[in-house]
This record gives C-alpha cells, sequence and structure tokens, in this order.
C-alpha cells in the first residue's frame, strides 16, 4: 500500500529530459504512486517508449517532443499539457547537459546552448507553470540542479554556472509564488544512469564524495517523491543535495 506521505493519486507530474537517466527514475516512482504523468524530451520515440510503461501501470500518460532550452517549445509544451490534462500538479525541470572541455575552447554557441538549456529553458517553464499553479490549487516544482553548482567543476564552467543560476531562481520563485505554489532544488552528484557508459571505469566503481561512490538511478526517488507529495507541505525553497556529499 503507497504511504499517504507519497500519496500522488490524482496528480498530474510534468518531467521535462523523462524519457531517460534520473528523469525516467522519477517517471516511474510517480506513475508508481499514482500521479499520470506528462513525458518530454527532445526526441518523440523515446517519450512514447517511456509513457508505454505509465499507461501499463494502469495511470495515464503523453508524450511531447520538446527542446526544453527554446520558449516556443517549452510554451507549446504547456499548452499541449494543459490541453490533455487540464491541469499540472508536480513539474520536474530535469532537461540538461553540459559538455566537457576548456573554458577557453567554449564558443559563444555552445555557451548560449548550454545556459539555454540548463537556465533559460527551465525559468520559462517553471514561471509559467507556477503562475497557472498559483491561480489554481497550487503544486510543487522540483529543479534539478547539479553537485557542480556547489562545488569547483573545471572543465565544465558554463554548466556548473547555469545550475547555481537555477539554485538561485528556485529560491526566488518559491517566494514569489508561495503559499500555494512549492519550488524546490534537487542537486545530484554523479549517477550511473546511461550517460555513464562513457566514464572510465574507474569513475564507475569509485567517486569523490563521502560515500565514495557514484549514486545508483533508484537513489533520486525518494528525494523525488518527497519534494513532489504532501509530505513536503511545509517545505520550499530548499536544496536537498543527493550527491554522497561531494566536498
Amino acid at each position: 500500500m503507497t504511504s499517504p506521505y507519497f500519496d500522488l493519486t490524482g496528480k498530474v507530474a510534468l518531467v521535462t529530459g523523462g524519457s531517460r537517466g534520473l528523469g525516467y527514475q522519477m517517471v516511474k516512482a510517480f506513475a508508481e504512486h499514482g500521479a499520470d504523468i506528462i513525458v518530454a524530451s527532445r526526441k518523440l520515440d523515446a517519450c512514447e517508449a517511456a509513457a508505454a510503461e505509465v499507461r501499463a501501470m494502469g495511470r495515464k500518460a503523453y508524450a511531447h517532443a520538446a527542446h526544453c532550452g527554446r520558449w516556443e517549445d517549452i510554451d507549446a509544451l504547456i499548452e499541449a499539457s494543459y490541453a490533455k490534462f487540464g491541469k499540472v500538479d508536480i513539474l520536474v525541470n530535469n532537461a540538461g547537459s553540459g559538455p566537457r572541455m576548456a573554458s577557453h575552447d567554449v564558443t559563444e554557441s555552445l555557451f548560449d546552448s548550454v545556459l539555454n538549456l540548463n537556465f533559460k529553458g527551465p525559468f520559462r517553464l517553471a514561471s509559467q507553470v507556477a503562475r497557472r499553479m498559483a491561480e489554481g490549487v497550487g503544486g510543487s516544482i522540483i529543479n534539478i540542479s547539479s553537485s557542480g553548482s556547489l562545488v569547483p567543476l573545471p572543465m565544465v564552467v558554463p554548466y556548473g554556472s547555469a545550475k547555481a543560476a537555477l539554485n538561485a531562481m528556485s529560491l526566488s520563485l518559491a517566494h514569489e509564488y508561495a503559499p500555494k505554489v512549492r519550488v524546490n532544488t534537487i542537486c545530484p552528484g554523479p549517477f550511473l544512469t546511461d550517460i555513464s557508459r562513457a566514464w572510465p571505469e574507474e569513475m564507475r566503481q569509485s567517486a569523490d564524495n563521502a560515500m565514495r561512490r557514484p549514486g545508483l538511478p533508484h537513489e533520486i526517488i525518494t528525494a523525488a517523491l518527497y519534494l513532489a507529495s504532501p509530505g513536503s507541505s511545509f517545505t520550499t525553497g530548499s536544496l536537498l543535495r543527493v550527491d554522497g556529499s561531494s566536498a
């Protein structure tokens, strides 16, 4: 039986980057706890595959292809989501990435691309959905940041900087749209998702954190459930580190 603290029955959750990695873990967990799901990412076929798994759990699901760094795509995603379900109760801004390279080699177009996906797009999505939530019954917004926003992260400086901006954004939006809308941040560390297949084996086996290892994909689930559910009704503007305590 689902814990009443994590009960998402009747809720609608929109997860960007929901077809793979940590977003996919959250999609499955939210559905298992009663939520209907909107899966958004760039590749529609991947979204459809994740949505099919949600439907197999007995929940409703909608797949939508969107580039989450482009405001026109985000606006279309919002309109389609509300047309399909009439509401969004939980928003997870999870889509993001940042290539590893020397800072002096970063081009202006790459810099803009990283900032768009990791900060500009999430700002648009969170602010527009927060307004609708505040005008309705409220809701929960979870922005997925990175431990790289809190500790030095050479070679991916634009990414870490964009995630630091996301942290600041979450706190400000939490105050702007309170009390009906809660806005919180999760800061993951390294996780053994599909992206880790390209890592050297040493990075897959150990990490420079207190736990001495990367996280397993399912270890993000309870943090996301907590912030999405009534169990965190008095939690907003918080930053939850799920990073094995990076230095």
